[in-house]
């Protein structure tokens, strides 16, 4: 394992299809830090009103932040709009993961950096709720899509992933403009708290860049991009695409990633359970 001081991951979904715990996994067996921000929607309860996929690789993910909250690590949980209802109980611990709607992180070189998730800063989702979750629906139904694109390209022997949800963005002007709108109202909402950044998630869309002076960090997804925030022991902050490997690498990992015995009996565990 490579030890970091901080990792900082958002936009998990656990609960839906579009999930990729397999990809999570590796990445938190890849690296060992002193604190773990989960940055909102770890959890999808919009699209577990609709229908629940749940699998044994979603139950060790979870199995996985609480071992190592108790074995030491700092585990912050900052709810998103998709797991907003946890909201309510911001200031209290389980399991020993602390849960805050909004808190500071301090780097090992002194920056200060609010961390949230975002969602308070998207229009849609604050004023116009009914119009999320179309767009959440309309979101799962490419990612399902993609499902089935991945599979032709592997048969194909086409290399790497391709998010479809991804490149719709990409080409889509509208969406392109709603994020740069973003990344604006985010920064213009912390510029005067005297911090030197913000990191966060909610769209999806991994960054690390200077915004009118201040740092601006997105976290992210594991649903399209796989991607993750690690702060390493000097408060250098990199961003991550785990694709099996990282992405400073260059190269998939020669060997399997090592798995504790406990987290082997849990996984075991867990796959029993939902295979009965």
């Amino acid at each position: 394992m490579q030890k970091v001081r901080a990792i900082f991951v958002s936009d998990i979904h656990l609960g839906t299809r579009g999930c990729q715990a397999d990809q999570l996994l590796e990445f938190l067996r890849h690296y060992e830090s002193d604190y773990l921000y989960l940055v909102g929607d770890i959890v999808d309860f919009w699209a577990m009103k609709r229908s629940i996929h749940w699998s044994a690789a979603q139950n060790t993910v979870i199995q996985k932040v609480l071992r190592r909250a108790r074995k030491g690590c700092r585990v912050i949980f900052v709810p998103g709009n998709h797991d907003e209802a946890l909201r309510e109980y911001a200031g209290i611990e389980f399991g020993e993961i602390q849960l805050e709607n909004e808190t500071l992180h301090v780097t090992a070189d002194g920056r200060r950096f609010v961390i949230l998730h975002g969602d308070e800063f998207d229009q849609v989702t604050r004023y116009h709720k009914w119009v999320a979750v179309l767009g959440d629906i309309a979101y799962n139904t490419l990612v399902w899509i993609n499902t089935y694109l991945s599979k032709i390209r592997r048969r194909l022997g086409r290399p790497g992933y391709w998010s479809l949800a991804g490149y719709a963005k990409r080409k889509v002007k509208t969406a392109v403009s709603f994020i740069f709108d973003f990344e604006d109202s985010v920064i213009h909402a912390v510029k005067e708290r005297g911090v030197d950044g913000v990191i966060c998630g909610h769209i999806h869309w991994a960054s690390i860049k200077q915004i009118d002076g201040l740092t601006y960090v997105n976290c992210g997804d594991w649903v399209d991009s796989c991607t993750g925030i690690v702060e390493h022991m000097d408060g250098r902050l990199e961003l991550i695409e785990w694709m099996g490997h990282p992405a400073t690498q260059g190269a998939p990992l020669a060997l399997p990633s090592p798995v504790d015995e406990d987290e082997a009996v849990e996984a075991a565990v867990a796959r029993t359970s939902m295979e009965s």
